[in-house]
């Protein structure tokens, strides 16, 4: 409502957003022409500003610190994995018009908790809180390639290796070979062991510590795409679409630790 309006507050994120890429540092009166507030206003304003501490100056120049990231902390903060993780996906999906997801592993199934789809290429329908076999998927594959050495042989001592398809590695030897190539090489692709007529590609979602959390993956219809094409035209977007999440997560993770704390 217009007598909720409180326009001093409106006027001083102005100023904030007057700083960006491409002017890094401003003057006083280029940030009242950015703004369109006089230079008398732009002054109180950039004077508050440097108070407080969020904008620094040299005397001419003004420029915002480090400390106005404090300002979007207390949004990524709140943040969980899914909401971080659904624009990346949704980027993801345009870029290569094929289903893409996220899930993480609760043995000995994955879960997912984020998924963008496009056309529908399985039997079952998929949302969030489905489950599917770890060893039969591609991002099973680069989640158990994560796990810690004595975890990993827990689950390849007890967990059920059933057959879904023709194509399943159901032998624990077999399977512990290709979780070292997955975890060599950094991501996983599966050939219709899952269901026949899928194909999905994966790459591990890793947290500070470097601990592999979640996975992302791209699922598609081996009608459309080859091994050779998932590799060449789905692999890089891929690997591309982990490290923005990782990026956006690891800075919700800071913002999440207290102070003194070690990263």
């Amino acid at each position: 409502m217009a007598d909720e309006y409180v326009q001093s507050l409106a006027r001083g994120l102005s100023v904030i957003r007057a700083f960006d890429a491409t002017a890094p540092e401003l003057t006083l009166s280029e940030v009242a022409r950015a703004t369109g507030l006089t230079r008398a206003a732009a002054r109180r304003f950039l004077r508050t500003l440097v108070d407080l501490g969020y904008v620094r100056t040299d005397g001419r120049l003004f420029a915002l610190s480090p400390r106005v990231l404090e300002l979007g902390y207390a949004y990524l903060s709140g943040l969980s994995l899914p909401e971080v993780a659904q624009p990346h996906l949704e980027r993801l999906v345009a870029e290569v018009h094929e289903s893409a997801s996220v899930s993480v592993l609760d043995v000995p199934d994955i879960v997912y908790v984020a998924r963008v789809p496009t056309t529908r290429i399985m039997r079952v329908t998929i949302s969030i809180g489905t489950r599917f076999p770890a060893h039969a998927t591609s991002m099973g594959r680069v989640l158990l390639a994560g796990l810690p050495a004595a975890e990993l042989a827990g689950y390849l001592d007890r967990a059920p290796l059933d057959r879904h398809t023709s194509r399943t590695i159901t032998s624990r030897e077999a399977l512990a070979a290709e979780l070292d190539r997955v975890r060599a090489q950094g991501w996983a692709l599966v050939d219709q062991e899952l269901e026949e007529g899928l194909r999905s590609i994966a790459a591990p979602i890793r947290d500070r510590a470097g601990r592999v959390v979640a996975a992302v993956n791209i699922s598609s219809h081996a009608s459309r795409t080859t091994l050779e094409s998932a590799r060449r035209d789905l692999l890089p977007p891929l690997l591309a679409a982990a490290a923005r999440v990782e990026a956006d997560l690891h800075t919700t993770s800071a913002a999440h630790r207290p102070p003194g704390a070690a990263p």
